[in-house]
């Protein structure tokens, strides 16, 4: 959900070829704004609301990557600061920044599992779009594919607006602000565990049916965790790819 310069900075001097090696394991790191670049991805602690926690910490690392394939990891526990979210470790991948228009296809898996106690968290898809490739964010795109422990999306009502069938999966669509931003979310009515699909066709259903301009530039596209709170949690992404075209 916090989108900072630093993720421009650093998946901006990213090679545009896709990963061909096979790299293994790499050491976890714990810092407030660590990452690290593994072939077309970089995968980010981004600890952006820990201010908010009474206590708590987190840690990511990378387990392997093969082709397009990457599997990675984080491990948190967070205290206080209800219905707060203390940070989004996610991997965001190189892409080139051009309009809604222009994107043919953004085909995308991954598999995940979650374990640990009293879990407040999401697991979700953040894509960022404006009116140019640098400027600050317009529209916030979230793909939810489990809300766990009754976290919920950013909404003005409380009430989805609209539930639409994509990429096979049934989704309830929220909407509302933070700051400046217009932020659409999709809830899946069930977890998602294995996810298979093309994310143009959550981008499309906005343009065609909820007012997004098709000039809107995709600058950017994560996916990860936001836990709100939670005691040893820890999601493992055992397969995760993302490409464009």
């Amino acid at each position: 959900m916090k989108l900072s310069t630093l993720l421009f900075a650093s998946t901006a001097s990213l090679a545009l070829a896709a990963p061909t090696a096979t790299i293994q394991k790499r050491a976890d790191y714990c810092g407030q704004w660590d990452s690290t670049v593994t072939g077309t991805y970089t995968v980010y602690n981004n600890l952006w609301g820990q201010a908010d926690a009474t206590s708590g910490s987190q840690c990511t690392g990378v387990d392997g990557l093969s082709g397009t394939t990457l599997k990675w990891h984080t491990s948190w526990t967070w205290a206080g600061g209800a219905g707060h979210v203390k940070s989004y470790a996610n991997v965001v991948t190189k892409i080139t920044q051009k309009a809604l228009s222009s994107i043919k296809s953004l085909p995308s898996t991954w598999t995940w599992s979650y374990s640990g106690s009293s879990i407040v968290a999401n697991v979700a898809y953040d894509l960022f779009t404006s009116s140019s490739a640098t400027g600050s964010a317009e529209y916030e795109v979230m793909i939810w594919l489990a809300a766990l422990g009754g976290a919920g999306p950013i909404s003005s009502t409380g009430s989805p607006i609209a539930t639409v069938t994509l990429a096979g999966t049934s989704w309830k669509l929220y909407n509302g602000k933070n700051g400046n931003m217009n932020v659409f979310s999709f809830v899946a009515a069930s977890e998602v565990k294995s996810f298979k699909g093309d994310l143009v066709e959550f981008l499309s259903y906005l343009t065609s049916k909820q007012g997004v301009p098709t000039s809107q530039i995709l600058q950017s596209a994560g996916a990860g965790t936001e836990p709100f709170s939670g005691t040893n949690a820890k999601l493992t992404t055992s397969a995760y790819s993302l490409t464009q075209s």
